[in-house]
């Protein structure tokens, strides 16, 4: 049994793998490796070809004699084949929240969780979306990949007009085509992408697609303007096109305040840099998820990504960027990792507990509610294992 559920695996690696070559070959895959529109000078981050981090080692190929790079389809095959990975629930029952105001006036911000990396930030009249995916699946091809857990917090159709989307990278999970085009039909005018993935983003139909580099800041209303900054991540839509566009995370800065929206990055020493530019931050939207737990009975030192944050990794961030409240992002939606659907949550609490820091300075807030920073009366936002006041902030 065990032998014909091998070959039923490797016949659906097989099936997986050709259904993403039909996808990238038939749906503008060429566009997605096409340089940026605008050449970058080589820099701190980038040689001349490829994106890199700054201050980690670079990849290389292997010596002779070294044993070969575990690539993209080791992993591949090693989630299906793996009888460790947790399950994780799928929720059903999970009411998205109500539709949100048309607008905030200026001087006021409301965050509203989505789910995963898309939240809507609505600040000093502005409505802004980052990396919005409503799709059931983060992956190239509909019928397989990676699936939703639970609902998205809003409905679709609710959106008031959003008047710029933020997108982080261009992996599947933050750079959702199927939700930019939708986005596009209903009148959303403009994107904003780190360099080399324009072509791309402009495929979605979003009339007004720029690229920016780390530390570029531009104007998106006479009172609101964003910053680009430093990631420590990395890129690739196929398995040909690694780190040859860029990845960030974003600083909004108004009346109301500087919102940080980290993207997708591991801990690194670009908080500290961020905070010391862009002091004080009232909010910042840090992914925990996914990440190495150390299993039962398990003595070995826990292993660290450098290209994502775990909720210990999230917590010290926070604690650099000196954030009045942080929010956080990466969880419970798609199942990435091997943490279990409750673990990341679970953590955070435990690593403010160890901080000594107050659950209500980083929540694990609940899709859909409303988090509004400029309430004169304590209100009550949830969270998945706790009751957190929010007042002040």
């Amino acid at each position: 049994m065990n032998y014909l559920k091998k070959i039923g695996i490797g016949i659906s690696v097989c099936c997986l793998v050709f259904l993403i070559f039909l996808a990238l070959t038939h749906s503008g895959a060429k566009s997605e490796l096409s340089p940026p529109d605008r050449p970058q000078q080589i820099s701190d981050h980038f040689d001349g070809k490829l994106y890199y981090n700054p201050g980690l080692p670079q990849p290389s190929p292997s010596s002779p004699g070294s044993p070969p790079k575990r690539g993209a389809f080791w992993y591949l095959w090693r989630w299906l084949i793996s009888n460790d990975r947790p399950e994780w629930p799928e929720i059903t029952d999970s009411r998205p929240g109500p539709p949100p105001a048309t607008h905030v006036p200026q001087g006021d911000l409301r965050i509203i969780p989505i789910g995963h990396s898309t939240f809507l930030i609505q600040m000093d009249g502005m409505n802004i979306l980052t990396d919005p995916i409503w799709s059931e699946r983060c992956s190239p091809v509909s019928l397989a990949g990676p699936k939703r857990r639970q609902p998205p917090g809003i409905r679709f159709e609710e959106l008031p007009r959003i008047d710029i989307v933020l997108v982080s990278h261009n992996h599947y999970d933050h750079l959702d085509l199927p939700t930019l085009e939708s986005l596009a039909s209903k009148g959303t005018p403009r994107a904003l992408v780190p360099l080399g993935n324009l072509a791309l983003v402009r495929e979605s139909g979003i009339p007004l697609v720029e690229e920016m580099d780390w530390w570029q800041s531009i104007p998106l209303s006479p009172q609101v303007r964003v910053t680009l900054v430093p990631a420590q991540h990395f890129s690739s839509r196929t398995p040909w096109d690694r780190n040859k566009a860029l990845w960030g995370g974003y600083v909004l800065s108004g009346p109301s305040g500087n919102v940080y929206f980290a993207g997708d990055t591991g801990y690194g020493p670009h908080f500290l840099e961020i905070a010391r530019r862009f002091s004080p931050i009232r909010v910042a939207l840090l992914p925990i998820s996914p990440f190495r737990t150390r299993r039962l009975n398990d003595s070995t030192p826990r292993q660290f990504s450098i290209v994502h944050m775990g909720p210990s990794e999230a917590v010290q961030a926070h604690r650099d960027l000196k954030a009045r409240l942080s929010l956080a992002a990466h969880f419970q939606v798609f199942q990435l990792g091997w943490d279990g659907f409750d673990d990341a949550v679970n953590e955070l609490a435990s690593s403010l507990k160890k901080h000594n820091l107050r659950q209500d300075e980083f929540l694990a807030p609940v899709f859909g509610q409303v988090i509004d920073l400029n309430k004169a009366v304590a209100g009550t936002v949830a969270t998945r294992d706790l009751r957190a006041t929010v007042a002040g902030w």
